[in-house]
């Protein structure tokens, strides 16, 4: 049998690249041991993709000349690790789409804040009329993308997941919103394996290349002290930072490049909170290295929409605002959701947990919190922890029951806010179906339930 290109996953980013495979003339392969959403499976017949699932063969995967793993595939799995013992490459989606761009490449990472800081990289770019295209974890793969043409720019959301096949592809401009505790039931329970991941977006940096990084991430900082960054830092803080970055002063903006200096007023930012300020920052730093003008950067800053899934006001009944902040799949991502609320919070959590530790989450839950909405298959763990430290806690194993409830016990002036600090998969598809359902059942709320 020839040697040919075989990807492992049918999703997004594996059925991207096997299309742009093919039009690259390879002759490609694609095995799901899963089902194969219908869309994706009448894109690759109309392709003339051979392809399977519900299983995998591992003969003819283990004959490939390279193979490109889906980002969701661990790299502890059985079949994973015989195709490492017979050394054929794996890469990513992004390492092989990568070969076919010549576009600057913004990438952009981080436990948290990473898909609001890429889309509203990609709105100011927008708006400085550059040439720039959005791909990566956000939505749409990088390799779908190139078969529509070759931008400028490239604005990628990168995971963890993602950078761990990445090798020679190399982002011009590099952001890491900040490294805490997330997915470590894929890194052995190991912190520093999970930083490792976020660092390889450093892969290949040179003395032109521009690094954007919070200065108050202690992770970030500890590791940077350790080793030589070739390029330019550019850093972003809540207090004075000396040299080229951005940093608040009191109520404004500062912004210093070596191109450029300007402020802006933290009243005129789109989005509200702690946490945003940063995304606002980073993102300025990226748009700024592209060469995105100044007055568009500040007209950015101002009218950006936000991010569905990320503290979105869903609606307000009897007096009570629903907030849908399905995305934070961690505990500090649901941190900064709680310590922006300013009403007393009906807090809905929970799902698949990543190796969690809540005790970040107390202080705030107990100051905040008046009732915690446990939605998961196994609450245990959070109703453990929490217990006796909040007034109330519910059990439920439905959106539809975890709302109502919310809804029996919600008064005017309460939040009640779905931020679950844990992944999806135990009852959802992913973060965007259980942030869909959560809207869709408060929607039903303005008719009341039956």
């Amino acid at each position: 049998m020839d040697k040919e290109l075989v990807i492992l996953g049918a999703g997004e980013s594996g059925t991207g690249a096997a299309l742009l495979a093919k039009a690259k003339g390879m002759k490609v392969f694609v095995s799901d041991c899963g089902t194969i959403k219908s869309d994706f499976r009448e894109e690759m017949q109309q392709a003339g993709i051979e392809f399977e699932s519900g299983q995998h063969s591992e003969e003819r995967i283990l004959n490939a000349q390279e193979i490109i793993k889906s980002p969701g595939i661990p790299e502890h799995s059985p079949l994973i690790r015989k195709i490492r013992k017979q050394n054929i490459p794996v890469i990513s989606e992004i390492e092989f789409a990568g070969r076919y761009s010549s576009a600057k490449m913004i990438g952009i990472t981080g436990s948290n804040g990473k898909t609001t800081t890429a889309i509203w990289t990609y709105h100011l770019m927008k708006k400085g009329g550059l040439d720039v295209v959005l791909a990566g974890n956000v939505g749409t793969s990088l390799a779908r993308q190139l078969l529509k043409g070759d931008p400028g720019f490239f604005v990628i959301e990168l995971s963890s997941f993602q950078l761990e096949g990445m090798y020679d592809f190399k982002c011009n401009t590099a952001v890491i919103t900040n490294i805490t505790p997330d997915h470590l039931d894929r890194y052995d329970h190991r912190f520093e394996n999970y930083a490792d991941a976020k660092f390889r977006i450093l892969n290949n940096h040179d003395e032109d290349s521009v690094f954007v990084f919070n200065a108050h991430d202690k992770e970030i900082m500890t590791r940077l002290k350790k080793m030589k960054y070739p390029g330019h830092r550019c850093p972003f803080a809540y207090d004075n930072i000396y040299g080229e970055g951005a940093c608040l002063d009191k109520d404004k903006i500062v912004v210093n490049t070596p191109r450029q200096h300007f402020t802006f007023p933290v009243s005129e930012l789109a989005l509200a909170g702690k946490h945003n300020l940063s995304n606002a920052m980073a993102a300025t730093l990226a748009a700024l290295s592209a060469g995105t003008p100044v007055e568009a950067v500040k007209e950015g800053l101002s009218d950006f929409s936000g991010v569905e899934h990320r503290l979105e006001n869903v609606e307000e009944v009897n007096g009570a605002l629903y907030i849908n902040d399905s995305k934070a799949t961690n505990t500090d991502a649901a941190w900064f959701a709680l310590e922006s609320m300013e009403r007393p919070v009906i807090w809905i959590a929970g799902g698949t947990d990543k190796g969690n530790d809540y005790s970040s989450l107390e202080e705030l839950a107990v100051q905040k919190v008046k009732v915690l909405i446990c939605l998961g298959v196994d609450n245990s763990k959070l109703v453990s922890f929490f217990k006796g430290k909040i007034p109330e806690i519910i059990e439920t194993s439905s959106m539809k029951e975890a709302v109502r409830r919310a809804w029996k016990m919600a008064e005017p002036e309460d939040v009640v806010l779905l931020s679950p600090a844990c992944a999806s998969f135990d009852l959802f598809e992913n973060f965007e179906h259980r942030g869909r359902q959560f809207k869709e059942e408060v929607h039903k709320l303005k008719n009341g339930y039956e």
